[in-house]
């Protein structure tokens, strides 16, 4: 299994062959932003207007299934909480008011799409084919030292999900290329994960590179999940598809990763 480049029209985003519900890592490509923000922006905070993200979000609904009034977002502030979202929340962050904090969402309602933001930060989505349960996290070096992937297992198992079920998909972000750090990074890996760590560590020239996708998948696979398919492409080099905060800083657009709750597509 893989997760592969989607294209239709000027859309292009990135799906997992292993979740068969409908869900996407979404680039820059496809929607209708403009200057630093083209195209596909479907961030509310980065100064774009409130029509071209409802549309770009229209766009993402009519090639995956769903409208905007489905979608319930997070509020990110890079911590480790984990909100369980119903039917009654659809809308919230994007339609209407948004959730309080949270860096993660589970559902187990039907037609719910939950969706997460990024930019150099990994994006997680997860699916349990058996009962249908989906979950979304925002992982950045904080939310991973704070092993935010397992919480959100945690939280789905708590709705019935057995982890050894769930497929999970991690997208796009900063990769070990360009992921430099100082200690402080590699020691918070290193706390999380214990000795394991040092195989996503590198150093180099007095700095640190840390593999967040190594680490996250090994946090996934700690939690008790067995399907885990990873994304090789790097937000900070790949400039035609996605953003970067490292190298646009706050000039730029929101990329993120959507998933949908279809209790009929149980397998």
């Amino acid at each position: 299994m893989a997760i592969v480049v989607m294209e239709q029209d000027s859309l292009v985003y990135l799906r997992a062959e292993g979740i068969s519900v409908p869900h996407a890592f979404t680039t820059r490509q496809g929607g209708v932003s403009k200057d630093h923000l083209a195209s596909l922006n479907i961030g509310f905070s980065r100064g774009d207007s409130r029509e071209n993200v409802l549309s770009n979000y229209t766009i993402l609904g009519e090639a995956l299934g769903f409208t905007p009034n489905q979608v319930a977002a997070t509020r990110q502030t890079h911590s480790d909480i984990v909100r369980t979202v119903t039917a009654k929340d659809m809308g919230r962050g994007i339609t209407r008011s948004p959730f309080p904090e949270c860096d993660a969402l589970v559902t187990a309602d039907d037609g719910v799409v939950l969706v997460v933001f990024s930019a150099d930060c990994t994006p997680i989505l997860l699916h349990d084919p058996v009962t249908g349960i989906v979950g979304a996290a925002h992982a950045g070096w904080r939310g991973t030292a704070a092993d935010i992937a397992g919480k959100t297992v945690a939280a789905m198992a708590a709705l019935g999900a057995d982890p050894a079920n769930i497929h999970a998909a991690i997208g796009p972000n900063i990769g070990q290329c360009c992921f430099e750090t100082q200690s402080d990074v590699p020691e918070a890996m290193v706390k999380v994960l214990g000795g394991q760590a040092e195989e996503f560590i590198a150093s180099r020239d007095h700095s640190y590179y840390v593999d967040l996708k190594g680490v996250n998948k090994a946090l996934l696979q700690r939690a008790g999940v067995r399907h885990v398919e990873v994304s090789r492409l790097c937000t900070c080099c790949r400039e035609d598809l996605f953003w970067s905060y490292r190298r646009n800083g706050d000039k730029r657009g929101s990329q993120g990763a959507l998933i949908q709750c279809r209790r009929e597509a149980k397998v």
